[in-house]
């Protein structure tokens, strides 16, 4: 082969090489790029994994929440306005109390500006405001039917009951006529019904709604004892909340369990107390529940150790019956903040 000839054979081998070179260098680059683009892919879907390990199981049952006694004034409507903010009370427990699939409480007294003191020692009524408080806690429903409802007479009762409803707060246990006060509250807990009534044996017949004229609900045993059962046989959940008993008084009196075990044999599934500002026993009778007394929720009762505590009934539900019940301790502190904790220190 000619000289110019091997020069020329050269030329094409180093043409061909350095194409063959770059051509393989692009692709080991490309394939660099897909690399880190496939690692962070696996970092990202790992990071997810991760996050998602953390977080709770989704849980299986239904959770039921019932506090007790929920007073607005006094000492506490005046810290409320000192702060300016009438969810104050509510700030430490609130997330809990939304975490609930339905929660209640007992309303000791009307929210309204409208009505007459109708001269009792211990009247109360609440600022309209405080309503922030009530929603921004999650209440689903709260019971009207206690001693201290008809402080300031029929104008705030029934203010009382607009105010909540228009909030989206089911009120029970006094209405504007018979057929509401006596009305059950129904609500849809995952796949339960549940049935809520509310009554209380303190007061008189002539503060209970008549027919057309308002008051609160009617506490005639036997006519409670067949709408329970009525309710039982529609496939309902049946609850009955009972403001009852003797004040400050730490166990439920003869009158109390007759009462509730008798509603418990008619069908009823749980029976919740409160009036006595202190907690009373929990009961498994039958094959219902029996929460005496729950005590105070918020309120300014500063005088004893006692009536800064309160509880809060955890009510378990899977397949449409109670699974567990439990009491967890509340503690109001000092400046009327009620949490899920034994005491005032964090």
């Amino acid at each position: 082969m000619s000289i110019p000839a091997k020069r020329a054979l050269l030329w094409v081998l180093l043409v061909v090489s350095t194409f063959l070179l770059g051509f393989m260098l692009l692709f080991i680059g490309k394939l660099l790029v897909i690399k880190a683009q496939i690692d962070r892919s696996t970092s990202v879907i790992g990071e997810a994994e991760e996050r998602l390990a953390m977080l709770p199981d989704k849980p299986s049952r239904a959770v039921l929440l019932f506090v007790g006694d929920i007073m607005l004034s006094r000492s506490v409507g005046a810290k409320m306005e000192a702060v300016g903010d009438y969810r104050y009370p509510f700030l430490e427990i609130a997330d809990i109390l939304r975490s609930a699939d339905l929660a209640f409480g007992n309303l000791e007294g009307p929210i309204s500006d409208q009505g007459r003191n109708q001269g009792s020692i211990y009247s109360f009524r609440a600022d309209p405001r405080v309503i922030e408080g009530l929603s921004y806690a999650g209440f689903d429903v709260l019971s009207l039917a206690n001693n201290h409802i008809w402080d300031w007479g029929t104008d705030a009762l029934l203010d009382t009951v607009s105010i909540l409803e228009r909030t989206g707060i089911t009120p029970i246990g006094a209405g504007e006529n018979y057929e509401k006060a006596n009305m059950p509250a129904l609500f849809e807990v995952g796949k339960t019904k549940v049935a809520i009534l509310a009554y209380t044996n303190l007061l008189p017949k002539n503060m209970q709604a008549v027919q057309e004229t308002p008051g609160l609900s009617d506490f005639d045993l036997t006519a409670i004892k067949e709408l329970v059962s009525s309710l039982v046989s529609q496939g309902d959940l049946v609850v009955v909340s009972m403001h009852w008993g003797d004040e400050y008084e730490t166990s439920a009196n003869g009158v109390q369990k007759d009462i509730a075990r008798g509603l418990i044999d008619a069908g009823a599934d749980l029976v919740v107390g409160h009036h006595p500002h202190v907690i009373q026993e929990l009961e498994q009778y039958g094959e219902g529940w029996i929460a005496y007394s729950l005590g105070n929720f918020v309120f300014d009762q500063s005088f004893s150790d006692e009536t800064m505590r309160g509880a809060a009934l955890r009510v378990e539900l899977e397949g449409g019956n109670i699974a567990n019940a439990t009491l967890v301790p509340v503690r109001i502190s000092p400046d009327f903040q009620a949490s899920f904790r034994e005491s005032n220190t964090p």
